[in-house]
Protein backbone atom coordinates (compact mmCIF):
# COMPACT_ATOMS: atom_id res chain seq x y z
CA UNK A 1 0.00 0.00 0.00
CA UNK A 2 1.58 2.93 -0.95
CA UNK A 3 1.45 6.48 1.24
CA UNK A 4 -0.35 9.56 -0.45
CA UNK A 5 2.99 11.02 -0.65
CA UNK A 6 4.43 8.02 -2.67
CA UNK A 7 1.23 8.11 -4.57
CA UNK A 8 2.06 11.93 -6.08
CA UNK A 9 5.71 11.22 -6.34
CA UNK A 10 4.55 8.02 -8.49
CA UNK A 11 2.21 9.89 -10.69
CA UNK A 12 4.66 12.87 -10.91
CA UNK A 13 7.47 11.21 -12.76
CA UNK A 14 4.79 9.13 -14.36
CA UNK A 15 3.77 11.99 -16.10
CA UNK A 16 7.01 13.71 -16.73
CA UNK A 17 8.67 10.71 -18.06
CA UNK A 18 5.16 10.61 -20.37
CA UNK A 19 6.15 14.26 -21.57
CA UNK A 20 9.95 14.44 -22.23
CA UNK A 21 10.92 10.25 -22.48
CA UNK A 22 13.78 11.06 -20.27
CA UNK A 23 14.68 9.48 -16.68
CA UNK A 24 13.17 11.87 -13.94
CA UNK A 25 15.19 13.02 -11.24
CA UNK A 26 14.47 14.75 -7.66
CA UNK A 27 14.99 17.95 -8.52
CA UNK A 28 13.07 17.97 -11.88
CA UNK A 29 10.03 16.58 -9.56
CA UNK A 30 10.94 19.35 -6.49
CA UNK A 31 10.31 22.03 -9.13
CA UNK A 32 6.71 20.93 -9.87
CA UNK A 33 3.81 23.33 -8.53
CA UNK A 34 1.71 20.41 -7.27
CA UNK A 35 4.41 18.77 -4.96
CA UNK A 36 6.05 20.72 -2.12
CA UNK A 37 8.29 18.19 -1.09
CA UNK A 38 12.50 18.93 -0.83
CA UNK A 39 14.68 17.37 -3.57
CA UNK A 40 16.15 14.96 0.01
CA UNK A 41 12.68 13.53 1.20
CA UNK A 42 11.30 13.26 -3.20
CA UNK A 43 14.64 11.14 -3.59
CA UNK A 44 14.26 8.83 -0.61
CA UNK A 45 10.76 7.85 -1.55
CA UNK A 46 11.69 7.02 -5.15
CA UNK A 47 14.14 4.89 -3.37
CA UNK A 48 11.37 3.14 -1.95
CA UNK A 49 9.37 3.11 -5.01
CA UNK A 50 12.11 1.45 -6.74
CA UNK A 51 12.46 -1.34 -4.33
CA UNK A 52 9.11 -2.11 -4.66
CA UNK A 53 9.12 -2.42 -7.71
CA UNK A 54 7.20 0.82 -9.20
CA UNK A 55 10.22 2.52 -10.72
CA UNK A 56 13.63 1.37 -12.12
CA UNK A 57 16.95 3.56 -12.84
CA UNK A 58 18.18 2.86 -15.94
CA UNK A 59 22.22 2.34 -15.18
CA UNK A 60 23.32 5.91 -17.19
CA UNK A 61 21.01 8.22 -15.74
CA UNK A 62 20.31 9.05 -11.75
CA UNK A 63 16.67 9.51 -12.53
CA UNK A 64 14.10 6.64 -12.59
CA UNK A 65 12.06 5.76 -14.90
CA UNK A 66 8.37 3.90 -13.92
CA UNK A 67 8.55 0.28 -14.71
CA UNK A 68 5.71 -1.97 -15.66
CA UNK A 69 4.23 -2.34 -12.41
CA UNK A 70 4.46 1.31 -11.89
CA UNK A 71 2.79 2.31 -15.20
CA UNK A 72 -0.32 -0.61 -13.71
CA UNK A 73 -0.91 1.17 -10.73
CA UNK A 74 -0.58 4.45 -12.37
CA UNK A 75 -3.78 3.53 -14.66
CA UNK A 76 -5.53 1.44 -11.73
CA UNK A 77 -5.49 4.27 -9.44
CA UNK A 78 -3.56 7.62 -10.19
CA UNK A 79 -4.44 8.67 -14.04
CA UNK A 80 -6.77 11.05 -14.16
CA UNK A 81 -8.70 11.10 -17.67
CA UNK A 82 -7.78 14.11 -19.98
CA UNK A 83 -10.66 16.78 -21.29
CA UNK A 84 -10.53 16.67 -25.10
CA UNK A 85 -9.60 20.15 -26.60
CA UNK A 86 -12.20 21.68 -28.21
CA UNK A 87 -9.96 21.18 -31.74
CA UNK A 88 -10.11 17.60 -31.24
CA UNK A 89 -13.86 17.13 -30.35
CA UNK A 90 -14.23 19.29 -33.51
CA UNK A 91 -12.72 16.21 -35.60
CA UNK A 92 -15.11 14.01 -33.55
CA UNK A 93 -17.88 15.87 -34.25
CA UNK A 94 -17.50 16.64 -38.00
CA UNK A 95 -16.37 12.64 -38.83
CA UNK A 96 -20.01 12.04 -36.95
CA UNK A 97 -21.89 14.43 -39.02
CA UNK A 98 -20.47 13.40 -42.45
CA UNK A 99 -23.16 11.15 -44.31
CA UNK A 100 -21.59 7.60 -44.39
CA UNK A 101 -23.50 4.87 -45.75
CA UNK A 102 -20.89 1.63 -45.05
CA UNK A 103 -19.30 0.06 -41.69
CA UNK A 104 -16.26 0.05 -43.75
CA UNK A 105 -16.14 3.65 -44.39
CA UNK A 106 -17.10 4.29 -40.50
CA UNK A 107 -14.25 1.93 -39.37
CA UNK A 108 -11.57 3.33 -41.90
CA UNK A 109 -12.27 7.34 -40.83
CA UNK A 110 -12.13 5.75 -37.28
CA UNK A 111 -8.97 4.24 -37.38
CA UNK A 112 -7.73 7.42 -39.50
CA UNK A 113 -8.62 9.90 -36.39
CA UNK A 114 -7.83 7.58 -33.63
CA UNK A 115 -3.88 7.65 -35.05
CA UNK A 116 -4.15 11.54 -36.13
CA UNK A 117 -5.72 12.54 -32.69
CA UNK A 118 -2.61 10.22 -30.49
CA UNK A 119 0.57 9.81 -32.78
CA UNK A 120 0.03 6.26 -32.41
CA UNK A 121 -1.01 3.15 -33.85
CA UNK A 122 -4.84 3.07 -34.12
CA UNK A 123 -6.16 -0.32 -34.48
CA UNK A 124 -10.29 -1.24 -35.06
CA UNK A 125 -11.70 -4.07 -35.82
CA UNK A 126 -15.33 -4.90 -37.70
CA UNK A 127 -18.26 -6.78 -36.26
CA UNK A 128 -17.81 -9.87 -34.86
CA UNK A 129 -19.18 -12.84 -37.26
CA UNK A 130 -21.54 -13.81 -34.41
CA UNK A 131 -23.16 -9.95 -35.13
CA UNK A 132 -23.01 -9.84 -38.99
CA UNK A 133 -26.02 -11.49 -40.62
CA UNK A 134 -27.01 -11.48 -44.51
CA UNK A 135 -29.54 -8.99 -45.21
CA UNK A 136 -29.58 -9.51 -49.05
CA UNK A 137 -27.65 -12.57 -51.66
CA UNK A 138 -28.24 -12.01 -55.45
CA UNK A 139 -26.61 -14.14 -58.05
CA UNK A 140 -26.55 -12.27 -62.03
CA UNK A 141 -25.28 -14.03 -64.43
CA UNK A 142 -22.55 -12.77 -66.90
CA UNK A 143 -22.82 -15.12 -69.74
CA UNK A 144 -23.06 -19.15 -69.73
CA UNK A 145 -20.18 -20.04 -67.66
CA UNK A 146 -19.59 -17.06 -64.99
CA UNK A 147 -22.15 -14.68 -62.76
CA UNK A 148 -21.44 -12.35 -60.39
CA UNK A 149 -22.68 -12.69 -56.95
CA UNK A 150 -23.65 -9.84 -54.72
CA UNK A 151 -23.87 -9.97 -50.65
CA UNK A 152 -25.31 -7.39 -48.37
CA UNK A 153 -24.97 -7.87 -44.92
CA UNK A 154 -26.91 -6.03 -42.00
CA UNK A 155 -23.86 -3.89 -41.37
CA UNK A 156 -24.25 -2.12 -45.06
CA UNK A 157 -21.24 -4.35 -46.29
CA UNK A 158 -21.99 -4.48 -50.02
CA UNK A 159 -19.69 -7.38 -51.60
CA UNK A 160 -18.90 -8.88 -54.66
CA UNK A 161 -17.46 -11.60 -56.36
CA UNK A 162 -17.13 -12.96 -60.11
CA UNK A 163 -17.96 -16.93 -59.97
CA UNK A 164 -17.79 -19.90 -61.99
CA UNK A 165 -21.17 -21.47 -62.93
CA UNK A 166 -21.58 -25.28 -62.83
CA UNK A 167 -21.39 -26.39 -66.61
CA UNK A 168 -25.49 -27.27 -67.44
CA UNK A 169 -26.93 -24.79 -64.74
CA UNK A 170 -29.57 -23.00 -66.20
CA UNK A 171 -30.21 -19.05 -64.85
CA UNK A 172 -33.89 -20.18 -63.73
CA UNK A 173 -32.16 -22.70 -61.19
CA UNK A 174 -29.77 -20.13 -60.32
CA UNK A 175 -32.63 -17.74 -59.65
CA UNK A 176 -34.42 -20.42 -57.75
CA UNK A 177 -31.22 -21.77 -55.67
CA UNK A 178 -31.34 -17.57 -54.66
CA UNK A 179 -34.92 -17.71 -53.62
CA UNK A 180 -34.06 -20.70 -51.47
CA UNK A 181 -30.83 -19.15 -49.92
CA UNK A 182 -32.29 -15.38 -49.20
CA UNK A 183 -35.56 -17.32 -47.35
CA UNK A 184 -33.30 -19.85 -45.60
CA UNK A 185 -30.23 -17.32 -44.34
CA UNK A 186 -31.83 -13.61 -44.46
CA UNK A 187 -30.60 -12.85 -40.59
CA UNK A 188 -28.75 -15.78 -39.64
CA UNK A 189 -24.69 -15.00 -38.16
CA UNK A 190 -22.42 -15.42 -40.90
CA UNK A 191 -20.31 -17.84 -38.46
CA UNK A 192 -23.45 -20.43 -39.31
CA UNK A 193 -23.34 -20.15 -43.36
CA UNK A 194 -21.99 -23.22 -43.61
CA UNK A 195 -23.47 -25.64 -41.05
CA UNK A 196 -27.05 -24.37 -42.42
CA UNK A 197 -25.56 -24.92 -46.03
CA UNK A 198 -25.11 -28.40 -45.12
CA UNK A 199 -27.67 -29.64 -43.04
CA UNK A 200 -30.68 -27.43 -44.58
CA UNK A 201 -30.15 -25.74 -47.28
CA UNK A 202 -28.88 -28.76 -49.55
CA UNK A 203 -31.51 -30.96 -49.23
CA UNK A 204 -34.23 -28.17 -50.43
CA UNK A 205 -32.03 -27.33 -53.33
CA UNK A 206 -31.61 -31.00 -54.48
CA UNK A 207 -35.41 -31.18 -55.51
CA UNK A 208 -34.53 -27.94 -58.20
CA UNK A 209 -31.30 -28.37 -59.41
CA UNK A 210 -29.30 -31.40 -60.41
CA UNK A 211 -25.75 -30.29 -59.70
CA UNK A 212 -26.42 -28.73 -56.58
CA UNK A 213 -23.34 -30.51 -55.22
CA UNK A 214 -21.49 -27.76 -57.76
CA UNK A 215 -23.43 -25.32 -56.59
CA UNK A 216 -23.21 -25.59 -52.75
CA UNK A 217 -19.46 -25.34 -53.37
CA UNK A 218 -20.21 -21.95 -55.54
CA UNK A 219 -22.35 -20.73 -52.97
CA UNK A 220 -19.91 -21.94 -49.63
CA UNK A 221 -17.23 -19.39 -51.90
CA UNK A 222 -19.83 -16.80 -52.18
CA UNK A 223 -20.58 -16.64 -48.76
CA UNK A 224 -16.85 -17.09 -46.62
CA UNK A 225 -15.80 -14.32 -44.55
CA UNK A 226 -12.82 -12.95 -45.44
CA UNK A 227 -11.05 -12.06 -41.96
CA UNK A 228 -8.87 -9.72 -43.47
CA UNK A 229 -11.78 -7.09 -44.36
CA UNK A 230 -12.59 -6.80 -40.80
CA UNK A 231 -9.21 -5.07 -39.39
CA UNK A 232 -8.14 -1.39 -40.00
CA UNK A 233 -4.75 -0.31 -38.70
CA UNK A 234 -3.97 2.99 -39.35
CA UNK A 235 -0.67 5.25 -38.04
CA UNK A 236 1.82 2.44 -38.22
CA UNK A 237 4.83 5.09 -39.16
CA UNK A 238 3.71 7.13 -36.08
CA UNK A 239 6.49 4.79 -34.29
CA UNK A 240 9.15 5.64 -36.58
CA UNK A 241 9.12 9.12 -34.68
CA UNK A 242 9.08 7.64 -30.94
CA UNK A 243 12.39 7.01 -29.35
CA UNK A 244 11.47 3.31 -27.75
CA UNK A 245 11.18 1.82 -31.26
CA UNK A 246 14.31 2.91 -32.22
CA UNK A 247 15.71 -0.50 -31.91
CA UNK A 248 15.22 -2.04 -35.44
CA UNK A 249 14.62 -5.96 -34.93
CA UNK A 250 11.74 -4.56 -32.11
CA UNK A 251 10.04 -2.51 -34.72
CA UNK A 252 10.43 -5.51 -36.96
CA UNK A 253 8.39 -7.60 -34.48
CA UNK A 254 5.77 -5.03 -33.95
CA UNK A 255 5.34 -4.46 -38.03
CA UNK A 256 5.23 -8.11 -38.81
CA UNK A 257 2.14 -8.49 -36.13
CA UNK A 258 0.51 -5.61 -37.00
CA UNK A 259 0.43 -7.34 -40.67
CA UNK A 260 -0.67 -11.04 -39.22
CA UNK A 261 -4.36 -10.56 -39.03
CA UNK A 262 -5.57 -13.37 -37.16
CA UNK A 263 -2.77 -12.75 -34.67
CA UNK A 264 -4.54 -9.33 -34.17
CA UNK A 265 -7.72 -10.33 -34.13
CA UNK A 266 -7.34 -12.70 -31.05
CA UNK A 267 -5.30 -9.64 -29.60
CA UNK A 268 -7.62 -6.96 -29.82
CA UNK A 269 -10.67 -8.57 -29.65
CA UNK A 270 -12.54 -7.58 -25.97
CA UNK A 271 -15.52 -9.73 -24.92
CA UNK A 272 -16.24 -7.50 -22.36
CA UNK A 273 -17.53 -3.68 -22.14
CA UNK A 274 -15.40 -0.80 -21.19
CA UNK A 275 -11.52 0.53 -21.37
CA UNK A 276 -9.41 -2.67 -21.04
CA UNK A 277 -5.87 -1.52 -20.53
CA UNK A 278 -2.66 -3.99 -21.28
CA UNK A 279 0.54 -3.01 -19.76
CA UNK A 280 4.35 -4.86 -21.28
CA UNK A 281 4.07 -8.21 -20.66
CA UNK A 282 0.39 -8.42 -19.78
CA UNK A 283 0.10 -8.84 -23.66
CA UNK A 284 0.43 -11.97 -25.24
CA UNK A 285 2.45 -11.52 -27.81
CA UNK A 286 6.42 -10.98 -27.21
CA UNK A 287 6.20 -8.55 -30.35
CA UNK A 288 4.68 -6.06 -27.94
CA UNK A 289 5.87 -7.01 -24.34
CA UNK A 290 7.39 -3.36 -24.43
CA UNK A 291 3.74 -1.60 -25.82
CA UNK A 292 0.61 -0.53 -24.22
CA UNK A 293 -2.69 -1.59 -25.58
CA UNK A 294 -5.74 0.13 -24.89
CA UNK A 295 -9.15 -0.88 -26.18
CA UNK A 296 -12.45 -0.43 -26.10
CA UNK A 297 -15.50 -2.30 -27.35
CA UNK A 298 -18.59 -0.79 -28.61
CA UNK A 299 -21.84 -2.52 -28.80
CA UNK A 300 -25.09 -3.06 -29.77
CA UNK A 301 -28.20 -3.82 -26.89
CA UNK A 302 -25.14 -4.23 -24.75
CA UNK A 303 -23.30 -6.95 -26.43
CA UNK A 304 -19.80 -5.77 -27.91
CA UNK A 305 -20.21 -5.57 -31.75
CA UNK A 306 -16.45 -4.43 -32.41
CA UNK A 307 -13.24 -3.33 -30.76
CA UNK A 308 -11.30 0.17 -31.19
CA UNK A 309 -7.61 0.54 -29.99
CA UNK A 310 -4.26 1.94 -29.97
CA UNK A 311 -0.82 0.33 -29.71
CA UNK A 312 1.88 2.62 -28.75
CA UNK A 313 5.14 2.61 -25.99
CA UNK A 314 4.26 1.67 -22.51
CA UNK A 315 5.39 5.19 -21.99
CA UNK A 316 1.64 6.52 -23.38
CA UNK A 317 -0.84 9.45 -22.44
CA UNK A 318 -2.88 6.81 -20.38
CA UNK A 319 -5.35 10.01 -19.76
CA UNK A 320 -6.00 10.80 -23.42
CA UNK A 321 -5.99 7.67 -24.92
CA UNK A 322 -8.65 6.56 -22.46
CA UNK A 323 -10.74 9.64 -22.76
CA UNK A 324 -10.43 9.49 -26.36
CA UNK A 325 -11.53 5.84 -26.85
CA UNK A 326 -14.39 6.30 -24.22
CA UNK A 327 -15.57 9.12 -26.48
CA UNK A 328 -15.38 7.43 -29.98
CA UNK A 329 -16.60 3.75 -28.77
CA UNK A 330 -19.73 5.33 -27.34
CA UNK A 331 -20.34 8.01 -30.24
CA UNK A 332 -20.08 4.59 -32.21
CA UNK A 333 -21.99 2.76 -30.29
CA UNK A 334 -25.22 5.35 -31.01
CA UNK A 335 -24.81 5.47 -34.32
CA UNK A 336 -24.74 1.93 -35.23
CA UNK A 337 -27.33 1.73 -32.75
CA UNK A 338 -29.40 3.74 -35.85
CA UNK A 339 -28.25 1.35 -38.36
CA UNK A 340 -28.95 -2.10 -36.57
CA UNK A 341 -32.93 -1.08 -35.95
Amino acid sequence: MLSERQKLILSAIVDDYIRSAEPVGSRTISKRGDVGFSPATIRNEMSDLEELGYLEQPHTSAGRIPSHKGYRYYVDHLVKKANLSAQELQVIKTFFAEKLQEMEQVLHHTAAILSQLTNYTSIVLGPELMNTTLKHLQIVPLNESSAVAIVVTNTGHVEDKVVKIPEGVSAAEIEKVVSILNAKLAGVPLLHFKSKLYSEIASEMSKYVSQYEELIGMIEYVLQDNEEDRVYVSGTTNMLSLPEFKDVDKLKGILQLLDETHTLVKLVSSPTEGIQVRIGAENSVEAINSCSLITASYSIDGKPLGTIGILGPTRMEYGKVISLLDHLSKDLTVMLARWYK
